[in-house]
């Protein structure tokens, strides 16, 4: 089991990415700022697996998602999919990559276009990329419906005919059409409900399974995220808190935040949930355009030192395969506190009664 994992090529890899967007103000509209959406990012993603990304709203999932495929030209960082350079490609090279990597939307009723039969819709990426024309391209244009459980009959419809959970269909067909080795699903069933978002998570399973695909499922649904992801990120204020397996993460998160994140998240057993510790973190979220110095999150942590105040924290591997950004787990310090709250931290965590 590990040689296979040892042997997984890397399809995605981001490094530094940020993703600034300018503030300006006065009659020249001069800048005066920035507001850092995505700020220092690195990851990677390896075939066939599906990494989950949550975080708060506005944290800057979906900034990071559309970055990494260039629908959002990033600040800075270097972005990589099957060893091309997407990041600094200019836009006139773009285009040849596009079949590459693919996006499934979180609304898809303003992800389609009203004028458009599904026919043309998900036919659409195939006349711009390839040669496929009249009979080969309706044929093509059904087999993907077939693949999403979409009834042909259904070709010559309009968006607006269908359910919230047939629409997502339709872009998710879409986003198949041109064979795509990655796709990032972008809260694709946040806008659903929640009888309609098992049929689609499983949809995207079976396709993942059939085709071979890589996902990067953001959500704020850690619950969905479990459910489908291989390995899970988690981002505060435009930067990684943690990264690692699923069930470790879930099991023993490390970091403060994903330590307060998961303690929300409802248990189905009553006795269990009875005996949770909730965190409630005091305080609101800073601005992305005037972020605090140190660790972005020394403002709520309750775990937090002197030095998360002053000093950012670097995303380390602490464990095998497990990269936290926190100060509780960096050897360098050396203070009484700094080793009490680190060894406090490294503990098991302990339910107790509320």
């Amino acid at each position: 089991m590990a040689e296979a994992a040892a042997a997984r090529r890397k399809l995605v890899e981001v490094q530094g990415l940020k993703m600034y967007f300018p503030i300006t103000a006065g009659l020249l509209r001069r800048k005066v700022g920035d507001v850092k959406a995505v700020d220092d990012v690195s990851f990677e993603l390896y075939e066939g697996e599906t990494l989950g990304l949550v975080g708060e709203s506005g944290c800057g999932k979906s900034t990071a998602g559309r970055a990494i495929i260039r629908l959002y030209d990033p600040t800075a960082g270097r972005v990589r999919i099957d060893g091309h350079d997407i990041g600094s490609a200019p836009q006139s090279e773009l285009r040849r990559f596009r079949p590459l990597m693919q996006m499934v939307f979180q609304d898809p009723q303003a992800s389609l276009n009203p004028r458009m039969t599904v026919a043309a819709i998900i036919g659409e990426p195939l006349g711009e990329h390839t040669e496929l024309r009249g009979d080969a391209l309706l044929r093509r244009v059904y087999e993907l419906m077939d693949a999403v459980g979409l009834n042909r009959s259904f070709a010559n419809r309009y968006p607006h005919e269908f359910s919230g959970g047939q629409r997502q269909r339709i872009g998710i067909a879409r986003a198949l059409a041109l064979n795509p080795k990655f796709i990032v699903c972008d809260e694709p069933i946040a806008a659903l409900d929640v009888s309609i978002q098992a049929q689609v998570v499983n949809l995207l399973e079976e396709l993942q399974d059939r085709l071979g695909l890589t996902y990067l499922f953001i959500s704020h649904d850690l619950s969905m995220v479990r459910h489908i992801a291989d390995r899970v990120a988690v981002m505060y204020l435009g930067r990684i808190a943690e990264i690692g397996p699923r069930d470790g993460l879930y099991e023993r998160p490390l970091h403060p935040y994903t330590e307060a994140l998961l303690s929300a998240v409802p248990e189905p057993d009553p006795n269990v949930e009875s005996r949770r510790r909730r965190i409630i973190l005091k305080g609101d979220v800073p601005s992305p355009a005037n972020p605090p110095p140190g660790c972005n999150f020394s403002t709520r942590c309750p775990k937090v030192m002197d030095i998360c105040r002053r000093i950012e924290p670097v995303v380390a591997e602490v464990e095998p395969g497990r990269r936290v950004a926190c100060h509780l787990y960096d050897k360098t310090i050396e203070t009484a506190g700094g080793t009490a709250a680190a060894t406090e931290a490294r503990a098991p965590n302990k339910e107790t009664r509320t």
